[in-house]
C-alpha cells in the first residue's frame, strides 16, 4: 500500500446541552464538565500528534461532537487558535463545524468566523416541533430560522442542515413538509439520514419494550424516494447516498472518508487513520485528559492489512454516486486492479443490476443499487 500524509483533520468536542434519545456518539451533558481542562488536553494531543506525524497542508477540517457550539465565545476563540497554531491550513481549506440551532449567537458566530470556520452544519433533524420534542432535541423550528439568519448575517454562506427520516410517529406527509421548508431556505447542502436505533440509547430501551412506533420498511422507503425526488427536482446533486449539494458545494471533508484517504482524528472518542493504522481515542473525559499528559490518549489501534484496506476502499467509495475510480485504486494499491481483486463479486453485482461500469473503468451504484446499498457494501467483506 502507498501511504501519504493526512490532509484532513477531524476534532471532537464531546459536550452537549442534553443527550438526544437516539444518540450513541461520545457526548456528555455540558453542565459541570471541565471544558477548559479538555481544551488544554486537546492542545497537548495536537502537539504530540504533529510531532509523531508531521502535517503537510491541511485541506479540510471538521469539528464534530457533541455540539461544538456549546463552547463559550472565549473558549471558541482559544480552541480555533490552537488548531491554526498546530496545523498549516490551505488558503482555500474547507473548515466545517457542527452546530445546534439555538447555540449560535452573534458573538459565537463572529468568533467562529474569525477563527477560520467557513462552513456550518446545523443539526435540524425536522421542521416539526412535535417530532423534535419526541426525539429529545431542545431546539424548536423558530431556533432553526433564527440561527440560519444569524449565520448569514455574520457572513457564512456555506451552510448545511441535517434532516432525519424514519422517526417514531413520522409520516411521509410530515417529512414532505420538512423537506419543503428546508428547501425554501435554499442552502448549498443537505444531509438526509434514516434513524438507526443504536444500543445504549433511550430509543433502544423503548424499542426493546415495543414502545417505539417506527414507520414500516415500506414507509421508510417511500420517505427516502421522496427525499431523492424533491432534492433532485430542486437542482441538488445526489452525490452520496445520504447527501445532496449544489454544484461545487459537496462536503470535501467527508469525501476524504469515502475515498478511504488518511485523516487526523483528535479528541475524546475520535477515530483517525494514518500510515495504514486506524486508532480510536479514549472516550471518557477524565481518562482522555489524564492520558494526554503522558502521550497520545489511545484506546486502541489497528494496523490495516492490504486486503482489508481494499475492501474498505470499495465499501466507502461506492457510497458516492460517482463511484470508485480505477486510477484511485491503483494509486492506493500499486500493482492491483479492482477487477483482479474483486472479479467474482463485481460480476455478480453487475449481473444483479446493482452496480454499473463508469467511463473511466471504475464502478458505481445503479439507481436500484442505491436502494440496496448495504447489500452492495457487504458483498466486499471477506
Amino acid at each position: 500500500m502507498r501511504y501519504s500524509s493526512p490532509r484532513a483533520l477531524y476534532i471532537h468536542i464531546p459536550f452537549c446541552t442534553n443527550k438526544c434519545h437516539y444518540c450513541d456518539f461520545t457526548s456528555y451533558v455540558l453542565n459541570g464538565q471541565p471544558v477548559d481542562d479538555y481544551l488544554d488536553a486537546l492542545e497537548r494531543e495536537m502537539a504530540e500528534t504533529v510531532r509523531r506525524i508531521p502535517p503537510e497542508t491541511i485541506d479540510t477540517v471538521f469539528v464534530g461532537g457533541g455540539t461544538p457550539t456549546v463552547l463559550a465565545p472565549a473558549q471558541m476563540e482559544r480552541f480555533l487558535a490552537s488548531v491554526r497554531r498546530h496545523f498549516p491550513l490551505a488558503r482555500d481549506a474547507e473548515f466545517s463545524m457542527e452546530a445546534n440551532p439555538g447555540t449560535t449567537d452573534k458573538d459565537k458566530l463572529e468568533a467562529m468566523r474569525a477563527g477560520g470556520v467557513n462552513r456550518i452544519s446545523f443539526g435540524v433533524q425536522s421542521f416539526d416541533n412535535g417530532l423534535l420534542e419526541r426525539i429529545g432535541r431542545i431546539h424548536n423550528v423558530e431556533d432553526v430560522y433564527r440561527s440560519i439568519e444569524l449565520a448569514r448575517e455574520t457572513g457564512f454562506a456555506n451552510l448545511s442542515i441535517d434532516l432525519m427520516f424514519g422517526l417514531p410517529g413520522q409520516t411521509v406527509g410530515l417529512l414532505e413538509d420538512s423537506v419543503e421548508r428546508a428547501l425554501a431556505l435554499r442552502l448549498p447542502h443537505y444531509s438526509l439520514y434514516s434513524l438507526k436505533v443504536e444500543e445504549n440509547t433511550l430509543f433502544h430501551k423503548l424499542y426493546e419494550r415495543n414502545e417505539l412506533p417506527l414507520p414500516t420498511e415500506d414507509e421508510e422507503l417511500a420517505m427516502y424516494l421522496l427525499l431523492i425526488d424533491r432534492l433532485k427536482a430542486a437542482g441538488y446533486g445526489h452525490y452520496e447516498i445520504s447527501n445532496f449539494a449544489l454544484p461545487g458545494k459537496e462536503c470535501r471533508h467527508n469525501i476524504t472518508y469515502w475515498r478511504n484517504e488518511p485523516y487526523y482524528g483528535l479528541g475524546a472518542g475520535a477515530h483517525g487513520y494514518a500510515n495504514g493504522v486506524r486508532h480510536v481515542n479514549l472516550k471518557g473525559i477524565t481518562p482522555y485528559i489524564e492520558a494526554t499528559k503522558s502521550g497520545l490518549p489511545l484506546l486502541e489501534t489497528h494496523t490495516v492489512p492490504e486486503d482489508e484496506a481494499m475492501e474498505d476502499f470499495m465499501m466507502v467509495g461506492l457510497r458516492m454516486l460517482s463511484g470508485v475510480r480505477s486510477a484511485d485504486f491503483a494509486a492506493q494499491f500499486p500493482g492491483k486492479t479492482i477487477e483482479e481483486t474483486f472479479g467474482t463479486t463485481i460480476e455478480k453485482l453487475l449481473q444483479d443490476g446493482l452496480i454499473e461500469r463508469t467511463e473511466d473503468g471504475g464502478f458505481r451504484l445503479t439507481d436500484r443499487g442505491v436502494l440496496f446499498g448495504n447489500e452492495v457494501f457487504g458483498a466486499f467483506l471477506d
